[in-house]
């Protein structure tokens, strides 16, 4: 039989809130162990970087900016 009184109610409350933020942290040890073992968003190699056009020599000098000189 449950009981009504509010000293038994708060302890529950108080257990469940706990229950939670103890969920919680697991969750985010969780997630953080899976981005330290490589996990979350794939990165590209320059192989693939390369075959798509998107590296520059180091030695090239910078592009200069489309609108640069137009919003003056």
């Amino acid at each position: 039989m449950a009981s009504n009184r509010p000293s038994v109610l708060k302890r529950q409350r108080e257990r469940k809130r706990a229950e939670r933020a103890a969920e919680k942290r697991e969750e985010r040890a969780q997630r953080g162990a899976v981005r330290e073992h490589g996990g979350g968003a794939p990165v590209a190699t320059r192989d693939e970087l390369e075959a798509y056009g998107l590296t520059r020599d180091p030695a090239e000098p910078e592009p200069a900016h489309p609108l640069r000189g137009a919003l003056r």
